[in-house]
């Protein structure tokens, strides 16, 4: 029914279904993209709650068994740009199959280690499949249906997806450890990814925008190098702390790295990522926005699972079905965003959303010792996450039309990049402040201060977030602004 007040997105519809370029089944292809995203961010999370069963079985040593989960976000991180410029140059159906057969594959060797280096390697190689794969994932979604309400609902369900897939790992990782062991927790992705490699080749359409362009390698090593150590250096922070040298060097040396990666790029004639990419003021502002709700957002998911289990006493699986309902919000108000974005337009929306967002951390902060679950997890969680499903809809579907069809690709890593990295530094950023809040302590009452601090500081980042959309995400053009524009042009 909202398509009925929009003339201008409706009026194309006939020629676009008669395009050549899209898929005759476009929601299968949509289908095969977003399992290919759940894939990916489900198992940024899923391995959490089976670490101890992965230390007792293979003997991994504590900084071991961080590095099962560090392995996989610096090389997903670091190379996901790059990720992103391959599908521009050659061929998004392409990388996507590449990306999810090196995923596959990987995760068969993960879940057949017998040593701990094994895992590691594994699952260092399954970031990068993820890399190839996740940005090709949105692009094969918006290149699946043409611009307008259309696409947004694409979007939508991709973000949905996603978002889904982070807040289903701990349910999943907990099912699949009690009920089998935790090397099903890599082994399901087999049979999974198997299915989707079969998909994707008959689906998916091969498209690709660069054809002739040649790949800046100098480019390339310094934002990955860049990224890469960028994001080690987060990590780090989990142990050594802010000021430590083996955190300062890889921070610093990152960002010289993504500096001298600037500097090469705007005198390349033929840069991995365009500078002017940024003059759209949508992909700029959608992309920090990006960065700084994930920086809040992720983090919300670590912490209400420790919180059930730390505090009130959830086991594992316990702990990820009171969360089930949280995972549903994301989903409805992904869901509901195409239908709001016609009525608010898409930066008011991504604004209220955060709004909604920063209320529901504030009352997550509130968290008691002795808290009931219906006031103290289910409530919070429910607004948090039907927020976080309103704000990343139109914050995506900002980013990705502001950019050339030569770009796309590379956009969509950048968009995938900015909640991933937002979302490492905020996690890091946030158990310190949980840590300072503690003052040391692991008694259950000392740990809900330090959670409800890691809570309050997140709604503060949200506000933040929310007002530097207000101000920077472009204002919707009215049509009579529109016409005299372009009688002046004229």
């Amino acid at each position: 029914m909202t398509g009925m007040v929009q003339p201008r997105t409706d009026a194309p519809a006939p020629a676009a279904l008669a395009d050549p370029e899209l898929p005759a089944r476009p929601w299968a292809v949509i289908l095969a993209a977003c399992a290919g995203t759940f894939l990916v961010v489900l198992d940024v999370s899923v391995v959490n709650v089976a670490l101890p069963s992965m230390r007792a079985d293979l003997g991994l040593s504590a900084l071991a068994l961080q590095w099962v989960v560090n392995a996989y976000s610096i090389a997903f991180s670091g190379f996901m740009l790059l990720g992103g410029r391959a599908a521009d140059l050659f061929g998004r159906k392409r990388m996507f199959l590449l990306g999810l057969t090196v995923f596959t594959v990987a995760s068969v060797a993960g879940g057949l280690a017998q040593e701990g280096w094994q895992l590691l390697a594994a699952r260092a190689a399954q970031g990068l499949g993820a890399a190839v794969l996740s940005p090709a994932t949105l692009t094969i979604v918006t290149s699946a249906v043409p611009e307008g309400p259309a696409r947004t609902r694409a979007i939508s369900t991709w973000a949905a997806v996603g978002a889904g897939g982070g807040a289903a790992g701990g349910l999943v990782g907990g099912l699949l450890t009690d009920l089998l062991n935790w090397r099903w927790v890599l082994l399901i992705n087999v049979p999974v990814g198997a299915l989707v490699l079969i998909a994707g080749a008959v689906w998916v359409r091969e498209s690709r925008t660069g054809a002739g362009r040649r790949l800046d390698l100098p480019g390339a090593v310094l934002v990955t190098t860049g990224l890469a150590a960028f994001a080690y250096g987060v990590v780090q922070t989990e142990q050594a702390g802010w000021t430590e040298p083996r955190t300062l060097v890889p921070l610093l040396g990152g960002v010289a790295l993504l500096a001298a990666f600037v500097a090469v790029e705007s005198r390349t004639r033929e840069p991995l990522m365009p500078l002017k990419v940024f003059r759209a003021r949508a992909v700029s502002a959608a992309n920090v926005a990006l960065f700084v709700i994930g920086s809040a957002t992720f983090a919300s998911w670590f912490f209400m699972t420790v919180y059930a289990q730390n505090v009130l006493g959830y086991s594992p699986l316990e702990a990820g079905l009171a969360l089930m309902p949280s995972s549903a919000g994301v989903v409805v108000g992904s869901k509901l965003a195409p239908r709001l974005m016609p009525l608010l337009g898409a930066r008011f929306l991504a604004v209220g959303g955060a709004l909604i967002t920063a209320t529901g951390f504030a009352w997550q902060s509130l968290m008691d010792v002795d808290g009931a679950y219906a006031t103290d997890v289910l409530g919070p969680g429910i607004m948090m996450m039907t927020g976080v499903g309103l704000v990343l809809t139109p914050l995506a579907a900002m980013a990705t039309s502001g950019a050339a069809p030569g770009d796309a690709g590379l956009v969509s890593g950048l968009v995938n990049t900015s909640r991933t990295m937002g979302g490492a530094v905020g996690l890091a950023v946030l158990s310190t402040v949980a840590a300072s809040g503690a003052a040391g302590a692991a008694t259950p009452e000392a740990l809900t201060a330090g959670y409800a601090l890691a809570f309050r500081t997140g709604a503060g980042i949200l506000l933040a977030a929310a007002a530097l959309m207000l101000l920077w995400l472009p204002r919707p053009v009215s049509a009579p602004a529109a016409g005299r524009t372009a009688r002046n042009g004229a």
